[in-house]
This record gives C-alpha cells, sequence and structure tokens, in this order.
C-alpha cells in the first residue's frame, strides 16, 4: 500500500520506491531531462495500472479543458479489480488557478485517498510554486517533488556505454565524455543520436571521428568550440565558428557572456598553476561539468602568463560593456578576436 510520509525526493530515491512497490500518493515530476521524466511516468503506468482495466484506472488531464471538478471526480473513482489507481495532471499551472479553484484543490490535496497515485507533471509549463500561497504550501508538506535533471558526467557515462552496447557497438569513456557534451547531456537527445551513431558508423567501436561525423552539436557545444579555440590561440579557427554561431543567430549577448567566462576560467587555472592546486579542485571551483574543460583549460594556462590571462579578461570585459550597451555585436566580437590575437600572441 502507499507510503504515508510524503517529502522531496530525489530521482534515484523515487526509483527505489518504484523497485519496491512502496509508491506514495501525490508526486510532482518537474524538470529539464524529458526521458527520464517520461520513463518515470511509464513505469508508474506499468506498476500501478497495466491488465485489462487499465483505461478505467488510469486517467489524464492536459491544460485544454481541466478542471478541479473533473479532478475530484477521478480521485474519487475506487479502482476497479486493483489497489491503486493513477491520476496525472499535464501542464496545469496550479499556482494560478482562480482562488476558489486552489482552495478546491488543496482541500482534495488534504484527503487523498490511499488508493490514488495523483501526479502534477510539470513538462512545458515551469514549475514555479508561490511560496505565500496556501496549495503551494500545501504541495510542499504533503507531496514528493521529483526534479529530472540532466545527469552528472560519471552517470551519462555509464548510460551512454551501456545504450551503445545494447546496440552491439563499443565505445570509450573518453568518447562518451565528448559524445555528451556535444548533446548537452540530454538524454533525449542521446537517445536519436546514439541510434543515429549505431547505425551508421562503420566498425564495432564508435570513435570520436563518428560523432564528429555524424553528431549536430548543440549551440552551447559551439560556443565552447568558439571559447576552445580563443584560449588556444587558434584565432582564425575561432573566426570561421563565431561566423557559423552568427549564422545560427546566436545572440551576441550569449557569446560574449561565453568568452568572458571562459578567460576568467583560464586565468584561474593559471592562478591555480601558480598557487601548486589541482585540476580536480579548479574545476569543482570553476563549475566545470566535464573533466576535459579542465584539462584544456590547464593545458592552455600553461602557455599563457598572468598577465597575458589578465589582459584578456579586461579586454572582453570591455567588449561586454560596449555590447550591452548597444555596440553591433558581429563587429565588436571579431574586434575583440583582434585584439585577443595581439595578447596572445597567435600560437604557431
Amino acid at each position: 500500500m502507499a507510503q504515508k510520509k510524503n517529502a522531496s525526493v530525489s530521482y534515484d530515491a523515487f526509483r527505489k520506491q518504484l523497485r519496491s512497490g512502496d509508491i506514495g500518493t501525490l508526486y510532482v515530476f518537474h524538470g529539464s531531462e524529458r526521458y527520464l521524466l517520461e520513463n518515470s511516468l511509464k513505469a508508474l503506468r506499468e506498476q500501478l495500472v497495466a491488465g485489462a482495466l487499465a483505461d478505467f484506472n488510469h486517467r489524464r488531464f492536459n491544460a485544454d479543458g481541466f478542471s478541479v471538478d473533473a479532478l475530484i471526480d477521478s480521485v474519487s473513482t475506487l479502482p476497479a479489480f486493483a489497489e491503486r489507481t493513477l491520476v496525472e495532471v499535464h501542464d496545469v499551472d496550479v499556482f494560478k488557478l482562480p482562488e476558489e479553484a486552489r482552495q478546491r484543490l488543496a482541500a482534495l490535496i488534504t484527503e487523498l485517498p490511499e488508493y490514488v497515485c495523483l501526479v502534477f507533471v510539470f513538462d512545458t509549463v515551469a514549475y514555479a510554486p508561490d511560496g505565500r500561497q496556501k496549495l503551494a504550501q500545501l504541495i510542499n508538506a504533503r507531496a514528493q517533488v521529483v526534479e529530472f535533471a540532466i545527469q552528472e558526467q560519471s552517470k551519462l557515462v555509464r548510460w551512454i556505454a551501456a545504450h551503445v552496447e545494447h546496440n552491439g557497438k563499443t565505445i570509450s569513456p573518453a568518447d562518451c565524455e565528448h559524445l555528451a557534451f556535444l548533446t548537452g547531456g540530454s538524454m533525449t537527445t542521446l537517445v536519436s543520436e546514439i541510434e543515429k551513431l549505431c547505425q551508421y558508423a562503420e566498425g564495432d567501436a564508435i570513435t570520436r571521428a563518428d560523432i564528429d561525423a555524424l553528431v549536430t552539436p548543440v549551440p552551447d557545444a559551439v560556443a565552447y568550440q568558439l571559447t576552445d579555440h580563443i584560449v588556444e590561440g587558434r584565432f582564425n579557427e575561432a573566426a570561421k565558428v563565431l561566423a557559423s554561431l552568427f549564422a545560427m543567430q546566436e545572440p551576441a549577448q550569449k557569446l560574449i557572456y561565453a568568452i568572458t567566462m571562459a578567460l576568467r576560467r583560464l586565468h584561474l587555472a593559471r592562478l591555480y598553476l601558480d598557487e601548486g592546486k589541482s585540476q580536480e579542485s579548479f574545476a569543482q571551483a570553476a563549475g566545470l561539468r566535464f573533466a576535459f574543460q579542465a584539462r584544456a583549460l590547464f593545458s592552455a594556462a600553461r602557455k599563457r602568463s598572468p598577465e597575458e590571462c589578465r589582459k584578456a579578461v579586461l579586454a572582453s570585459a570591455r567588449a561586454a560593456l560596449a555590447i550591452n550597451s548597444g555596440a553591433k555585436g558581429e563587429a565588436r566580437l571579431a574586434e575583440l578576436l583582434t585584439e585577443l590575437a595581439l595578447i596572445f600572441r597567435e600560437a604557431k
């Protein structure tokens, strides 16, 4: 039977509940990793409402046509030849309902029957509870709020390797990391890219060359390529990537932010090297998700003096101020590349 204790839980803790069958009565699902969210809903359906009467014991509401009355009716309907019912409410911003509707919803949540599992799913609508509302306070106290976030590097590497192996091929941890980076770490995107790689890559192993040839990088990954060329002093390549980013209509404010952040991290890496601090501590301080980013910045910092790094940060700050004050982004970024080339003395 459903557990009585409610509290926010991690995704891993929720998976343990699924395995044990100790499933609660009220959940909130939200987060940017849609793949995990959808798979968790699928697992709930299979565990709670599978069988011939699944349609009777399972109800789903969307924003169109949603009403608290209909939700109350569904929650109040006893399960047929089963222990539980599952009621899903998708992309209904319950915190923006009229006051009377919020009060009735709060009363429903207060007296949820143990046979029901009610899940509020925030996918295209952001989960943004107003802490001043009684309803938000009640949900916070009684619901198990599960955030499906983009997974950390180590989990993604294992997950990618397992999916590639399931498709009959192999891939190295370093190439798993590279693939995760190019896709932004989104499992939703990775699923289709892995299928494409396994279908079209020649040989038994997926290589970095296969990944670079077949995978379309997300704009943030392309922006990283730009900053990587800059910190390594490859300004001709940086100019080409910058042109491609403008062709993708990436805003200049976003690009100057990426460049400034990369140069600040380069300066920090130089300081960490001078102080004899570790690459691991630098990665943590710089907020880097992937180990190869820290390795690359440490390598680049060894080629630069502290004064060069400081001047580069100041140059990017001046460019950021100009762009944010109305200067033409494309022209000002091109000027910045020229200025940085003079500071770093283009690598041979």
